[in-house]
């Protein structure tokens, strides 16, 4: 059975395949839709788009940004050169729920800049999803230019 390749940066399959996905037929994982991933062509201009459209800033890095709506919505904007896929972003309350969904998704976690804790796999039609746990300590971090997420 060979695996459809989604890639993060060129190197990483996500996911599982979808014969396994169509055989399954217990819950792969289960969260709230936290936010959506958009590449971005000028990520300083679409900024200051979302947030006349009343998105306020919570996390602005030189490679991507996120921002959220009064409800709490996400709107994370991907520069030219982000190593992130656009995606889907689910979020998990528990730091359990996410290893639990990690290890049926056969997926590596990777903690972030920002303390969130996340791993990528394939959604419906091959799309990314990501599921992300925000920790007691998520920073939500305005401004760290030139790390990693």
């Amino acid at each position: 059975m060979m695996q459809e390749e989604l890639k993060m940066d060129g190197s990483e399959t996500l996911g599982q395949t979808s014969e396994t996905i169509e055989q399954t037929t217990e819950a792969r994982f289960a969260g709230v839709v936290d936010h959506i991933a958009l590449k971005s062509a000028d990520l300083q201009r679409d900024v200051r788009e979302y947030e006349r459209i009343g998105f306020h800033l919570e996390t602005l890095y030189d490679d991507w940004a996120m921002l959220r709506d009064g409800r709490g919505f996400g709107v994370a904007l991907l520069a030219a050169d982000s190593k992130h896929p656009p995606h889907m972003g689910l979020r998990v309350e528990t730091r359990a729920e996410l290893e639990a969904a990690a290890a049926r998704e056969r997926r590596p976690l990777k903690e972030h800049r920002d303390h969130s804790v996340s791993f990528y796999t394939k959604g419906l039609n091959g799309q990314a999803v990501e599921v992300i746990y925000y920790p007691p300590e998520y920073s939500g971090d305005k401004s760290v230019p030139g790390k990693e997420k």
